[in-house]
């Protein structure tokens, strides 16, 4: 993975984990949805003066979307890491104790333990 791509790839998930479209985002900083997508692809390389635009909007520092970077090899992030960030957003709204306990239960369950 390029560090363009892993960039891109800090920026999805401080935006999923946000609850924001790329739409949203894209017109917060004035570009296209298009644009968005392929900065988040790592398909085009964010500027320093677009990553500031793009930190500033998700409320993150600059080192934020460099995390993980490793002078060797940059790290990728699991396939499945969208989707956990979704379930943990989601699980932080149950406001009940015994749903939020039936949840964990379940996926204990479902996990085979």
């Amino acid at each position: 993975m390029t560090i363009d791509a892993h960039v891109g790839a800090r920026i999805r998930q401080r935006r999923i984990a946000l609850s924001l479209s790329q739409r949203h985002i894209a017109e917060l900083i004035g570009i296209t949805s298009q644009q968005w997508n392929k900065y988040e692809c790592g398909i085009n390389r964010v500027s320093a003066a677009r990553l500031y635009q793009i930190a500033r909007v998700l409320n993150a520092s600059i080192a934020y979307f460099y995390e993980g970077v490793s002078q060797q090899t940059p790290q990728q992030a699991p396939a499945h890491q969208d989707r956990l960030l979704e379930m943990t957003r989601h699980f932080l709204k149950i406001r009940n104790g015994k749903y939020k306990k039936a949840v964990s239960d379940l996926a204990r369950a479902l996990a085979g333990r």
